[in-house]
């Protein structure tokens, strides 16, 4: 299955041969240069049915260009529409838990670390019924995000000087990406902006927990050791907060820099701080699985 751009009128805009990566963007099967240079680098475009990977190779008005469908990889928030790579972690994350109860259709969210809206996007598209973007950032929304009535922007915020009631909290859902803090220092805030009952996905990325004498030179956590320490230690952070730890899997894709990060699902406690989500036992079952990664 492919999608194609061969026919239409901007395919036949101008007579004379152009860039393939400038004529991926003029048939609208990406949106900028960058986008249709990563497509074609991931062998992603077929030219009258063949793949090309270079983006000077020159293209004919009549020639066809098209995108080869391909399995999931890090291109795939380009075919999708999405804003940002970003979107493929969260979307990863609902389609894995949404059968275990993870949902998001007509609940209240709010999105911590927004930047462009990929995860904002991502909730929409599953069903949310209003979604608070949040980021210390400013006017950061891709505007298909920030222009969608579900959405409510409050950039130039950090998070851990938020008071619910200024965001219209408390939310049903939280999901978070951030970067340059420990997840340490904002669990605590997340706990007050979350209902009792409350689901949140956080992105955890062991290179901004485990201290620089830890990180490598190129500013990767390579020892799986140093990430189940991560992790081991987050658990206990979110449980003293009163957040139960629910379930942990890989990102599908790597941190921008190449670093490995993980998809972390907790519940707000309705009861008490050990009376929702999976117990010590299953929890220790799932680092016992991060043991046995190969070193990244």
């Amino acid at each position: 299955m492919t999608r194609e751009a061969g026919g239409g009128e901007q395919g036949r805009l101008g007579q004379e041969p152009q860039r393939l990566d400038r004529e991926v963007v003029r048939r609208d099967l990406a949106r900028t240069r960058s986008q249709a240079a990563q497509l074609i680098r991931a062998g992603r475009v077929l030219v009258d049915d063949r793949v090309v990977t270079r983006a000077g190779v020159a293209v004919t008005p009549g020639q066809q260009v098209s995108l080869r469908a391909a399995a999931h990889d890090e291109t795939s928030w380009i075919v999708r529409g999405w804003v940002g790579r970003g979107s493929l972690k969260l979307d990863h994350a609902f389609t894995a838990w949404e059968p275990e109860g993870l949902a998001v259709r007509g609940r209240r969210c709010l999105d911590v670390g927004a930047s462009t809206g990929g995860f904002t996007q991502v909730l929409l598209e599953r069903g949310a019924a209003h979604v608070v973007a949040l980021d210390v950032g400013h006017n950061q929304l891709d505007p298909r995000v920030a222009t969608d009535l579900r959405v409510t922007e409050r950039s130039g915020t950090n998070i851990r000087e938020v008071d619910p009631a200024q965001v219209g909290g408390p939310f049903d859902v939280v999901v978070a990406d951030l970067s340059f803090i420990s997840l340490t220092l904002v669990l605590p805030v997340l706990h007050t902006l979350s209902r009792p009952g409350a689901d949140l996905v956080l992105l955890v990325k062991p290179q901004f927990e485990v201290g620089k004498e830890r990180l490598g030179k190129d500013g990767l956590v390579r020892r799986v050791q140093d990430r189940y320490e991560v992790l081991e230690a987050l658990e206990g952070h979110a449980r003293t907060v009163g957040l139960a730890p629910v379930d942990l899997h890989r990102s599908p894709v790597v941190g921008g820099t190449g670093n490995v990060e993980y998809l972390w699902w907790l519940r707000r406690c309705p009861g008490g701080m050990m009376d929702c989500g999976r117990g010590p036992a299953e929890l220790a079952a799932r680092r016992g699985v991060l043991r046995l990664e190969e070193d990244a």
